[in-house]
């Protein structure tokens, strides 16, 4: 077996992949501490064509050292903008039609692989602070919540794997609902 190398993954440009058709699906990140992760998300974003990220509160913003080791360019290619409230951000996208649902553990949370968006339907996903979660204020305003069920002995996930793990299960269910 041999690896493919670059010029074989046929990659687009990031000015090809701004005029891409997205996902209808945003990214809301409730005061994300570490600027690593918040460089992981904007690259996972990118490589599962989610249309935008909101970055809220301390949530770091480009351009940045930090975030840009890990993000490696998809800074560049991802909408963004920065709302310094998570809970305006919510709103405005609730105003807009979006189904606002956090990932977190929570009373009545349902269970990822349990999680089918309707077709056609616009969702935001609420990614919360490393170890606070998402903010109270937001949780008042959710559409619902989903959970990764996990089996050891931890009780969370890194932020950036939960936002790779719940992105890659959107992807297929909503890529399956556009066929």
């Amino acid at each position: 077996m041999r690896k493919l190398q670059m010029d074989e993954l046929n990659r687009v440009s990031v000015e090809k992949f701004k005029e891409l058709q997205k996902l209808p699906l945003v990214c809301i990140l409730d005061n994300i501490r570490s600027q690593h992760n918040i460089g992981s998300i904007f690259r996972t974003a990118d490589a599962f064509r989610v249309q935008e990220l909101v970055l809220c509160g301390i949530t770091a913003t480009p351009p940045n050292r930090e975030i840009h080791k890990t993000a490696l360019g998809a800074t560049e290619s991802m909408q963004w903008q920065y709302v310094e409230h998570a809970a305006d951000a919510v709103k405005k996208l609730k105003s807009e039609g979006y189904r606002i649902i956090a990932i977190e553990q929570a009373e009545n949370s349902i269970a990822l692989e349990q999680f089918l968006p309707q077709a056609g339907e616009k969702i935001a996903l609420v990614f919360g602070n490393e170890v606070l979660g998402v903010s109270d204020e937001v949780m008042n305003l959710l559409d619902g919540c989903i959970e990764i069920p996990q089996f050891g002995t931890k009780h969370s996930l890194n932020v950036s794997i939960t936002a790779g793990i719940v992105l890659w299960n959107m992807v297929q269910l909503m890529s399956e609902q556009a066929e």
